[in-house]
């Protein structure tokens, strides 16, 4: 395809750092109480899941007593 080879004016791109609208947005609406209630009751399902998996997870990440680990030992001890 046919391209041409014109110089682009990137000056609008250093202006838009320095531009300021006189135009106000819309201010926010507040959240309601079931809202609010909602997002609560979702943060606490979350961390109340993130804390059950660590409980449920601590075990398997200390180190076992396995009773395979006392019968190696007491064989060596024999030999």
């Amino acid at each position: 395809m046919f391209r041409r080879r014109e110089p682009v004016p990137f000056a609008f791109i250093a202006e838009a750092d320095t531009f300021r609208s006189n135009v106000t947005p819309p201010p926010r609406e507040r959240a309601t109480r079931g809202q609010i209630l909602g997002h609560t009751l979702i943060g606490l399902t979350v961390v109340s899941g993130l804390v059950g998996a660590l409980l449920f997870g601590l075990p398997a990440l200390s180190p076992e007593q396995s009773p395979a680990k006392t019968q190696q030992s007491e064989a060596s001890d024999e030999r």
